[in-house]
């Protein structure tokens, strides 16, 4: 008989654990849950916020309180809200890495994401920094990645799945594998596979990255809506409907999802079950939505391997119910869990689940290791094959007490408070194609130690390519201007010189064509030339390159007595152009119509160029060598044609 005794006890930590309802004036009072029948719970918590889905007029709304003992009690009629959706809000749910954002999906066939400020909101925001554009019809569930960072998950009714990159804003992989609504959505331990179930009654195990559905089996055969989750042990826990309209509950094993390892009946309510699961406790709470009661079981290795422990009940039922995570729990209480329920009365009562214990020291064995906010990976390296488990963390440093304490000054706390990459907003195109970043900026968070954040390191490499290419930008800039300007003081000098050329005509009477020696110049390649004018011919061992220098004229008869800009007028009909002032417009008309203008006639264009200092003239048109550029007299008389008639491409511009 005693044997038998011992067999039926089972020994556990976890066969006592109770719950406790907190006092009224320390729970959050007054709130306008959502009257939507959408099967969602409705909130979502973490160490600092409440985050609760309200019924709002003319669009979706959700509020966000700061989880502190000042912001208890009833909530003001005028509270700051979170209302930018069109539709009705059907899920939201806070990013494990990353405390202040937070992510959103409406009826209006879009998700959101918001960065709440620490202290909570001062004022309503209708902006948020991300629109999540892709989805045809209204977006239902939101799930974020275990261990990557950045790394979101959102299905809705067009029976797609989609996997954003949240750093970017962008849509990096869809899946289309289900033939009907997707209920529910969950990854295993490490994020490498994706459970979901569908309104076709069957569960999917599917390969996130290639879509590929790799076993799939009838979940449960009732027609409502069932729900799934991932084990820290491989196993699937799932709830649903029996034929005859019983709730129950069911453990498989990837592999054999056809043969459940247990399938036990509950009840014959109607309500939807949430199963929440603690992967330090391996302990799954059941809440179904309109219960006045909370079901804990402590899953084992050992058959019957769910084992019932407790009921938590309550006078009032439930809309909705969030759960916190372990690193918001109160360790000094041994508290092992909190729920913060969704009355209908208005009410978010807080519900903590206790394993009763004299001693006041820290209880290694209630408090393994938990998740950190710290990311594994980023979400470059998980969207390019890698896995890795989430970082975890002790409790016993950051021994945190009911509320979020906002001086507290523990560093592994404060990793939670790491700013996310998110800018401004960004409307979406709708795309099907992974989007991955250029491999050169991947991130190496894989061989970075445990409590370094990829994020900040990632960061750190882009502005230093930003700054190099900045650096890089200057130099070529420089060089630019340099190669521009090469010769260009050397020019005007000899121009200078060529210009005073009286004294030069009367030692040069007998000569009919004026000599002037062309300067050396430094080309590209630093290499130096020189021209002989009066040959033409280059000296021996340079490179040849014209220049406006070396063009021959015939100075006037009376060349000792007139003035600079008669001399130009007498010199410009003798460049190589057929001796003319008519030749030289012809030959400017071509590039001038080609840029929208209309020459004026040979007369004018002759008197333009004779109004200028002959310098400034002859500088102007060797930019081009001779004609590469038109004084700004000139180009002040050209008449702009009709945008007709202007070509679409410059000759000057495709000979340049």
């Amino acid at each position: 008989m005693s044997a038998m005794g011992h067999r039926v006890v089972r020994v556990s930590k976890f066969r006592n654990v109770y719950g406790t309802c907190w006092k009224r004036d320390l729970c959050y009072d007054d709130i306008k849950v959502s009257k939507s029948s959408w099967d969602s719970t409705f909130c979502t918590v973490n160490q600092k916020f409440l985050a609760i889905i309200t019924d709002s007029a003319g669009g979706g709304a959700f509020v966000v309180l700061p989880n502190t003992k000042e912001n208890v009690g009833r909530m003001k009629s005028d509270c700051p809200v979170v209302s930018g959706h069109k539709g009705p809000v059907l899920d939201i749910a806070f990013c494990p890495h990353n405390d202040n954002l937070i992510a959103s999906g409406s009826e209006d066939c879009s998700a959101k994401l918001w960065i709440i400020p620490d202290g909570g909101l001062t004022t309503t925001m209708t902006e948020p920094f991300f629109a999540l554009l892709y989805h045809q019809r209204r977006v239902g569930l939101v799930l974020w990645h275990p261990a990557a960072e950045n790394i979101l998950l959102t299905a809705g009714s067009d029976n797609l799945v989609v996997i954003w990159n949240a750093g970017t804003g962008e849509p990096t992989i869809v899946i289309d594998s289900h033939p009907d609504l997707v209920y529910s959505a969950c990854w295993n331990w490490d994020g490498s596979k994706l459970l979901t179930t569908c309104k076709d009654k069957k569960i999917r195990i599917i390969n996130p990255r290639s879509g590929v559905v790799e076993e799939e089996a009838v979940c449960h055969e009732g027609s409502k809506a069932s729900r799934a989750i991932f084990l820290k042990n491989g196993l699937i826990f799932t709830t649903g409907f029996s034929k005859v309209s019983e709730r129950q509950f069911s453990l498989r094993e990837p592999g054999l999802l056809n043969e459940p390892k247990i399938e036990t009946e509950v009840d014959t309510s109607n309500g939807v079950m949430f199963p929440f699961y603690d992967a330090d406790t391996n302990m799954v709470y059941l809440c179904g939505k309109g219960d006045s009661v909370i079901r804990y079981f402590e899953v084992t290795p050992e058959p019957p391997f769910v084992h019932y422990i407790n009921t938590f009940q309550t006078p009032d039922t439930q809309r909705g119910i969030g759960m916190m995570p372990k690193r918001g729990c109160d360790v000094l209480s041994c508290e092992i869990t909190r729920f913060y329920r969704l009355n209908s009365s208005g009410l978010c009562q807080v519900v903590s689940m206790t394993v009763p214990r004299k001693s006041e020291l820290f209880q290694d064995d209630l408090y393994p290791d938990t998740v950190s906010p710290v990311p594994a990976l980023s979400a470059i390296d998980w969207l390019s094959g890698m896995d890795r488990e989430p970082q975890m963390m002790s409790l016993k440093k950051g021994l945190s007490g009911r509320f979020h304490d906002e001086d507290e000054s523990d560093s592994i706390a404060k990793l939670s408070n790491v700013p996310s990459p998110l800018g401004m907003q960004v409307r979406l195109c709708r795309t099907n194609s992974l989007n991955i970043c250029r491999k050169d900026l991947l991130s190496k968070s894989h061989s970075l130690p445990p409590n370094v954040n990829p994020l900040a390191k990632e960061n750190e490499a882009l502005l230093d390519e930003i700054a190099r290419l900045k650096k890089q930008l200057a130099k070529q800039e420089e060089r630019v201007r340099v190669l521009e300007s090469l010769n260009h003081e050397e020019r005007i000098r000899k121009l200078e010189s060529l210009l005073d050329f009286q004294p030069k005509i009367c030692e040069h009477e007998s000569n009919n064509v004026f000599k002037v020696e062309s300067p050396k110049y430094e080309d590209n390649n630093n290499n130096m030339s020189a021209y002989d004018c009066g040959t033409g011919q280059p000296e021996s061992g340079t490179r040849t390159r014209p220049t406006v220098l070396s063009i021959p004229f015939t100075p006037p008869k009376d060349h000792c007595n007139v003035s600079k800009a008669e001399t130009l007028a007498a010199i410009l009909p003798q460049f190589p152009f057929s001796g003319s002032i008519s030749s030289l417009s012809n030959f400017l008309s071509t590039p001038i119509n080609a840029m929208g203008y209309e020459l004026p006639s040979p007369m004018a264009t002759a008197q333009s160029l004779a109004s200028l200092p002959p310098v400034r003239v002859l500088t102007s048109l060797s930019k081009w060598g001779p004609f590469r550029a038109l004084s700004s007299s000139l180009m002040s008389s050209l008449t702009p044609k009709s945008p007709s008639d202007s070509p679409s491409q410059s000759p000057l511009e495709s000979v340049i």
